[in-house]
């Protein structure tokens, strides 16, 4: 298998890049490749240890602040264009970035292509849940508008990459509403949830939002404006709420036993919260595979994402979503 590395996207890109790959490469017999600027990768391949890592020279950088479809058409030699091409071609089997993602699906969308049968592509992420495995959400921004054919086809997509990547048998799915019962919610909703019962998929009906940080279920299924308004409050909450406890504790006193424990707890805690800890999001129904990693991922999150890629390309998610795209039609149809 040959894992691509855009060596040039994230706030820590090349250091954290580089180093990530050097660890991943000691766990994994895959072949690591890096793309980028020659005179910014080789330095940092050498300086980390990565001799053994591949390189692929890539003259362009698509920033946060171009304009995402503008820059995939006009930037064709930067990392992410290249490095969506080359598993266009089969050169590489899967391509990771920590990049811009408007320009991931873009890039995504105009060289690989949708898969046929699935209207709107899509970017899942994990969702925390403490105490136990995360559930994950799709879509978490991708599509602020969506159609009730959209969310079976996020909900068929994100089952499919809960079972195959994240090992979750039979996952159940849940349809992001503001009540449970069946007749609650907008248009969108409500017609969306008929679609998702007569579809084969494990769902449960609608889950409300006060649920989700309890693991209500395994997939949660929103349009993307939700979604990513959605992830970005439970990120906000998470960590206020680690901040005003440590604080408060530190304010009224502890014991310096209690104070190793609580901290140990608020540890334990804020990495069930932390991204680091889940690897990439994939951008699915995409003729490819294409993992986002957090703009902000350091050495830790890059392995993990690696390390996730592989059971994403060996499992063959992009084909079982494609033969699953024949079932999405005729349940849209009747």
């Amino acid at each position: 298998m040959r894992i691509l590395l855009d060596g040039m996207g994230g706030d820590n890109a090349p250091e954290a890049i580089i180093q990530g790959a050097v660890s991943a490469q000691k766990l994994i017999d895959h072949e690591i490749i890096v793309i980028g600027q020659e005179d910014v990768i080789l330095p940092a391949k050498k300086k980390h240890g990565g001799k053994k890592l591949g390189f692929v020279p890539a003259s362009e950088v698509i920033s946060n602040d171009d304009a995402p479809v503008k820059a995939v058409r006009s930037k064709k030699d930067s990392s992410i264009v290249k490095g969506i091409e080359l598993v266009k071609n089969g050169e590489a089997d899967v391509f990771i970035s920590a990049g811009s993602t408007g320009a991931l699906m873009a890039g995504g969308l105009f060289i690989l292509g949708r898969i046929q049968g699935i209207d709107r592509p899509s970017l899942a992420t994990v969702y925390p849940v403490i105490g136990q495995e995360p559930s994950l959400l799709i879509d978490a921004g991708a599509n602020a508008e969506c159609k009730p054919n959209n969310l079976l086809e996020f909900a068929t997509m994100g089952s499919i990459y809960m079972e195959k990547v994240m090992g979750r048998k039979n996952p159940r799915v849940g349809l992001v509403n503001n009540g449970a019962e069946e007749h609650k919610g907008t248009t969108l909703t409500k017609a969306a949830h008929e679609l998702l019962s007569r579809s084969p998929i494990n769902f449960i009906g609608n889950v409300e939002t006060r649920d989700l940080p309890n693991g209500v279920c395994d997939v949660i299924v929103t349009d993307g404006f939700t979604g990513n308004a959605l992830l970005k409050l439970t990120e906000g909450m998470g960590l206020m709420v680690l901040r005003e406890l440590k604080k408060r504790f530190t304010k009224n006193g502890l014991t310096k036993m209690g104070s190793l424990f609580l901290g140990k707890e608020l540890v334990n805690i804020k990495s069930e919260f932390n991204y680091v800890e889940y690897g990439g999001a994939p951008i699915l129904g995409v003729k490819g595979a294409i993992l986002k990693m957090h703009g902000s991922s350091d050495k830790i999150a890059v392995e993990k994402t690696i390390l996730k890629a592989i059971p994403y390309v060996e499992n063959n998610v992009v084909d079982v979503i494609q033969n699953s795209t024949v079932e999405i039609e005729e349940i849209v149809q009747s």
